[in-house]
């Protein structure tokens, strides 16, 4: 049942290097998500302006962001890397560069107050980005090193020699991370930081929408916004409380307005769709799904520009921002960032709510204009073929480099070209008990497949069959069955050489589901 994997589409590799790159700093941000929404109730109750001030407890909140949060993120992204052993190395590593930088910064405090009793110190830098740097250099060189003595140690030594060289190298690399990476990181976010003030004080932060807003539509924002925004965002939530940062991507607005201009004023399949997905977008958080619509008549990005721009100037002259992440980009999520206490409570989740309103009016209304000027023109070209909207979803789905769930769900359930033209699935011997799906993270569409099929097998009463999902990274010889976005089929056998590899295009409507339920259920009839 293997296929072989779709050919590389024509992205560039600079886009390609930046997509994984992001990828990368996705995976170690996204999981700790919880952690950092644990951090903020914390805050939310316990500070002196919190909802139920508790001086005992309101101590959790340093310890929380200076401490747990970066060893926390530097862990996730040394397992990616190298397991739980790269995880363990890589924590190390970060503790170490987190008392460096603490210690750089009380001497340049006491410095300061020896010449002036009354300069304002600095803060402590939270390693964030010591974390994104430290996990991945401990990691590979950890995994190098112990490539290095494979098959030499002698029988018996072998937990000896793991155990003292992860400690080892733990203890060469909080070495590493208290100075180098400790001087790196301080001098870089001093010079982020005052960027972001420059650009704040000079009344300019607006113009990041020009290059945010594209960067989303071609799926280039995750280096941007995890490398960046969050980092320096959770540094003036750490001195400040808030921080507008967290809003210059996350505001739903422009993608619901764009969304709103297709239901009233767009034409055919993308008219159709476009209500179901402007519910997804505002309320679920899925910014993904309102890039084809850009990508099917690509000026209409500076619709989303102008309208970023916009809620991004209105929380810049009304003070509105976000006490923490807003991760999904969903207004739910917004609201609880922005009701936050320490962001300024009721009154700023009013100008953060009228921000996502400003921003996604403009987007409709420069949206409109587009549309109705090129209306007749759209008309005559849908006449012509059926497919655009279909083609900008497979462009997106390009950009991406992967498929989507809730891209897939635009089509209105119709299944792919490249789908469809599957060839039969050929008999295994291999006895299907434990079926994976497998994709970068191991959440969200392959999640969504996971249940798709799930619930087909379950109808088809067979009742001793799992259906799962899974990071690629996270496979192992377990898996009997392992589905996969065509792209990532080849990564997929290379960890799993022995299972059977099914590749789909469609991760909702695949009609390779229904072969493999017509395999499971074959071979429950032949074995009964």
């Amino acid at each position: 049942m293997t296929t072989a994997s779709v050919p590389a589409s024509g992205t560039s590799r600079a886009r390609v290097g930046v997509q994984r790159f992001g990828t990368f700093l996705s995976g170690m941000i996204m999981p700790n998500i919880p952690a950092l929404i644990a951090w903020g109730i914390v805050t939310a109750f316990f500070i002196d302006v919190g909802w139920t001030p508790n001086a005992d407890l309101a101590t959790i909140v340093f310890p929380f962001i200076h401490y747990l949060l970066p060893i926390l993120i530097a862990y996730t992204g040394g397992s990616i890397v190298y397991g739980i052993r790269g995880g363990v190395v890589a924590s190390i590593g970060v503790m170490g560069a987190i008392v460096g930088s603490d210690l750089i910064v009380d001497n340049f405090n006491a410095a300061l107050l020896a010449a002036d009793p009354d300069a304002k110190t600095l803060g402590y830098v939270h390693m964030f980005i010591g974390a994104m740097i430290m996990a991945p250099l401990a990691a590979y060189t950890m995994k190098w090193l112990d490539s290095l003595w494979e098959g030499k140690i002698r029988a018996g030594f072998e937990m000896l020699v793991n155990m003292f060289s992860a400690g080892i190298w733990g203890f060469v690399m909080a070495v590493v991370g208290f100075y180098p990476i400790a001087w790196l990181v301080n001098g870089l976010m001093e010079i982020l930081g005052n960027a972001v003030n420059w650009l704040v004080q000079a009344n300019l932060l607006p113009l990041t929408s020009i290059l945010i807003e594209p960067a989303k539509v071609f799926f280039l924002n995750n280096a941007i916004n995890h490398g960046v925004l969050t980092p320096l965002g959770l540094q003036e939530v750490a001195e400040d409380g808030r921080s507008i940062l967290f809003l210059l991507e996350a505001n739903p607005g422009p993608g619901v307005g764009l969304l709103l201009a297709f239901t009233f004023f767009g034409i055919g399949a993308a008219r159709a769709s476009a209500p179901g997905a402007a519910v997804i977008q505002f309320v679920g958080g899925i910014h993904e799904v309102y890039f084809p619509y850009a990508l099917m008549k690509p000026i209409l990005i500076l619709a989303l520009i102008a309208g970023g721009m916009t809620g991004v100037t209105t929380n810049m002259l009304l003070s509105g921002a976000l006490a923490g992440p807003a991760a999904p980009g969903s207004i739910i999520a917004v609201t609880a960032q922005a009701v936050n206490p320490s962001a300024g409570g009721v009154p700023n989740l009013m100008v953060v709510y009228l921000s996502v309103l400003l921003s996604a009016t403009v987007t409709f209304l420069i949206s409109w204009v587009i549309l109705r000027a090129s209306r007749k023109r759209d008309l005559e070209a849908m006449a012509a073929t059926d497919d655009a909207f279909g083609a900008a979803i497979t462009q997106t789905e390009a950009a991406k480099g992967k498929s989507s769930a809730h891209l897939d769900g635009l089509r209105g359930g119709a299944a792919t070209q490249a789908d469809g033209g599957i060839a039969p699935a050929t008999v295994t011997e291999r006895e299907i008990k434990n079926i994976v799906f497998a994709c970068d993270a191991g959440m969200g569409s392959s999640a969504m497949g996971a249940s798709v099929l799930r619930n087909k097998i379950k109808k088809a009463g067979i009742e001793d069959v799992t259906v799962t999902n899974k990071a690629i990274a996270a496979l192992d010889p377990s898996a009997d069955l392992v589905i996969t976005q065509n792209q990532l089929t080849d990564r997929a056998r290379d960890k799993t050489p022995n299972s059977v590899h099914v590749s789909v295009d469609n991760f909702m409507n695949s009609p390779r589901y229904d072969e493999v339920v017509d395999l499971v259920r074959a071979q429950h009839e032949d074995g009964a």
